[in-house]
Formats: structure tokens, C-alpha cells, sequence
């Protein structure tokens, strides 16, 4: 029997390390012949462009590069299955591709819409009496998926944000001018990411001084009022923002494949809306998709962890006969932090999000409690080992 690996929906720090933990462990099973790469997610199946990984994985340092390695090595997409009583013309072109190749255990690494897909094929493979296991491993850098302690990906991207603010918090206080600088962090509809810049809290961090979140909701005119509060204090005022709060020209009418609307233009809103009233120099910073790929600042922890689950996959599936389903974290304890991992219904999680817990925003809906940080420290703990070349971090690639 031959297995398959594919990657979907955007890029993270530990995506590819979920692919490593998946074709490492199934190096292990003597019964596994060829382990294939999906070129560009589930397109990939249906286009039949499948690559043999061990004919480009060849050592272990190949391994270890690849772990350490960000964004999709085999790429992705954001193709959405239709169902299959409107149209099942996809589930058969997917089935024949899998039948070609003697494909008995499909893992499918992504984020909310990637577990639709599971969801969808498992559903399919089982009404037709076909015996495929269908796995989903979790990514996003949102950590919105639901069910699930958090996401691989995330740990890496909060790392790579609380890096940058500490950066810009140090820039904007060089002048003895006021200033007001506006970061806008992603996430359409959760928080999670931008209430991560807490933990600079950790090391006696005030700043930011500010995080505002899709959960709470925003008031322009509150807004205002807490930045000049803040601003009788500090001199420099840092302000987080999530891409997603419902704030004036933030959102398009466009949308994606799963009819998701692009967001654009809160931080330059705000900046202009601060300027009118503030009178004092104002600045917005937009870390758009530098914050999903910062593998030069990754989260050891969230490489670990993206390995681990994506090897707990493969068991699951072949020790256990497991389809349907996605690993997901258990967290025991945040100190000492321990997590279990564990499969969940993916009926449970796909198209669905979890959202950051409004028990863990300050009643005044401007900034995250204590519970919020303790939540987040143990996610970005360590550093990988980064090679070098000419001064330049290495990275796997398919066509080097």
C-alpha cells in the first residue's frame, strides 16, 4: 500500500514539519511501499501531479532542513469540493488518482477549510463502501480551529509578532516627540494572534498598550478616548489590531473559494482617524504575511509539536483504522506545560472557528487578562537550530 501528504490554505512556520512528522512515521511501517507528495493540495489528486518523497527526501539532513523550512514545500490552494450529491465528478477524477497510485491513507495538512475537504472525502469513501483513510493534521497561524488547544503554525507566528512589536516599541521611542503607532495583526474573525502580543508582558513590557480584537466590540469613539488616556502616560503609544475588528473600510466585497471576505485597510483607517484627533505623529504598520513564514524567529516548541502530530496521524490511521478525523492538542498543564494528542470528529471542526474567550478580554474590551498570557508563553518557548549560507538562512526546495 502507498500513502499520500498534501498541503493546503496559507502558509505557516511548522507546516512543513507536520509533513516531516507524517513521513517519518511512515518510514516506520514496513507495509508502506511509496509515500507521495500532493503538488498544490487537493489539486494536486485531481490532477494527478504527485511526486515519490523519497526520491527528494533522501537523508536526514534533507529531514531536518525540511522541519525547519516555512511555507508549503509542496504548495498549496484553496479548491473547495462541492458536494457530492450536486456533483460528484471531483470525488471520482480523486478516486481514480488514489486507485492508480495504490493509496490507501490520505493525510490532508491545513486549516478550516482543509478540513471541510476531509470531512467531505471521508463521508464520500464511506458511502461508496471505499476503503481510503482520510486524516487531517491542523495549521493555521488564526489558531481557530475548534476543539483543538491551538494549532501548529500559531506558536511560531505569535513568536514572530511579540518579536516585531518589541522592535517597533523600541524604534518609536527614540524621539521626544508624541507618537501613536498602529500594528495591524491577522485574523478575520479571531483575536488570537493579535491578543498574543501579551506576552511581552513577561519581560515588563507595558507596550502594546492597547489590543484590540473581532471579538469585543469597537467603538471608534472609545477607541479615541482610550489612546489619549494612554497617551497622558507614555509618550510613545503602541496600539495591536486585528485585520478583523469591525471597524469603517475594513472589508471588501471579494471573496475567496470558501467565501471568505479579504480584509484590507484597518490600520491605515485607524491612522487617519487618530490623526484627525490626536495631532501628534501616527504611524500604522501592516505585518500582513511576513508573520506567517518568520522561521528565523520560530517557536521551537510549535516545530516539536507540528512533527509530533503530524506522526500521530499515521498511527492513528494505520495502528487504529482511524478516517474522518483530525489530531487535535489536549493541553494537561501550562506549568510545567504538557500537551496529549488526541483525534477529534472533523464534522466538529471543519468550516467551524474557535474564537479567543471574551472571559479572557479586560471588561473594557481593550486589552487581554493574565489568564491570556499564561495561555500563550509555553507556545512560543525555544529556538531551532538555523544553517546558514553566505549569511542567509537555508531552506528545502523542490526545484533547488
Amino acid at each position: 500500500m502507498n500513502i499520500a501528504i498534501a498541503q493546503s490554505g496559507g502558509p505557516t512556520a511548522a507546516i512543513n514539519s507536520s509533513l516531516c512528522g507524517v513521513f517519518d512515521e511512515a518510514e516506520k511501517y514496513n507495509e508502506i511501499d511509496r509515500i507521495y507528495g500532493s503538488l498544490n493540495g487537493i489539486e494536486g489528486i485531481l490532477n494527478d501531479n504527485l511526486i515519490d518523497l523519497k526520491e527528494v527526501l533522501i537523508t536526514e539532513n534533507d529531514k531536518q532542513l525540511l522541519k525547519r523550512t516555512p511555507s508549503t514545500v509542496l504548495g498549496s490552494c484553496r479548491f473547495k469540493l462541492k458536494n457530492s450529491s450536486d456533483d460528484d465528478s471531483d470525488y471520482k477524477r480523486i478516486t481514480q488518482t488514489f486507485a492508480k497510485y495504490d493509496i490507501k491513507a490520505f493525510f490532508y495538512i491545513g486549516g478550516n477549510d482543509s478540513m471541510d475537504t476531509v470531512m467531505k472525502l471521508d463521508a464520500y469513501f464511506r458511502e461508496n463502501h471505499i476503503d481510503i483513510k482520510v486524516v487531517g493534521v491542523p495549521k493555521t497561524i488564526d489558531n481557530d480551529l475548534p476543539l483543538t488547544d491551538h494549532t501548529p503554525g500559531f506558536g511560531s507566528a505569535a513568536k514572530y509578532v511579540a518579536t516585531t512589536l518589541q522592535e517597533i516599541i523600541r524604534d518609536s521611542r527614540v524621539y521626544s516627540i508624541p507618537s501613536v503607532t498602529i500594528v495591524e495583526i491577522m485574523g478575520r474573525d479571531a483575536g488570537w494572534l493579535t491578543a498574543s502580543s501579551c506576552v511581552l508582558r513577561a519581560n515588563g513590557e507595558p507596550a502594546p498598550h492597547l489590543i484590540y480584537l473581532p471579538e469585543s466590540d469597537f467603538s471608534q469613539e472609545r477607541y479615541l478616548e482610550d489612546v489619549k488616556r494612554i497617551s497622558e502616560r507614555y509618550k510613545a503609544v503602541i496600539v495591536a489590531v486585528s485585520e478583523g475588528i469591525d471597524c469603517l473600510a475594513s472589508r471588501s466585497e471579494a471573496t475567496d473559494a470558501f467565501g471568505h471576505k479579504y480584509l484590507s485597510g484597518v490600520g491605515k483607517y485607524l491612522e487617519e482617524l487618530t490623526r484627525d484627533h490626536m495631532g501628534c505623529k501616527v504611524r500604522s504598520i501592516e505585518l500582513n504575511v511576513m508573520q506567517r513564514c518568520g522561521s528565523h524567529i520560530a517557536s521551537l516548541t510549535d516545530l516539536d509539536e507540528a512533527w509530533r502530530i503530524g506522526a500521530a496521524a499515521v498511527n492513528e490511521a494505520l495502528k487504529y483504522g482511524g478516517s474522518g478525523i483530525m489530531m487535535g492538542f489536549r493541553r494537561i498543564s501550562n506549568n510545567p506545560y504538557r500537551v496529549g494528542i488526541v483525534p477529534l470528529d472533523v464534522r466538529e471542526c471543519a468550516n467551524k472557528a474557535k474564537y479567543f474567550p471574551k472571559e479572557w478580554i479586560t471588561p473594557e474590551g481593550n486589552n487581554v487578562t493574565i489568564d491570556a498570557l499564561n495561555y500563550f508563553l509555553p507556545l512560543i518557548q525555544g529556538e531551532p537550530k538555523i544553517d546558514y549560507r553566505n549569511g542567509i538562512p537555508v531552506h528545502f526546495r523542490l526545484d533547488q
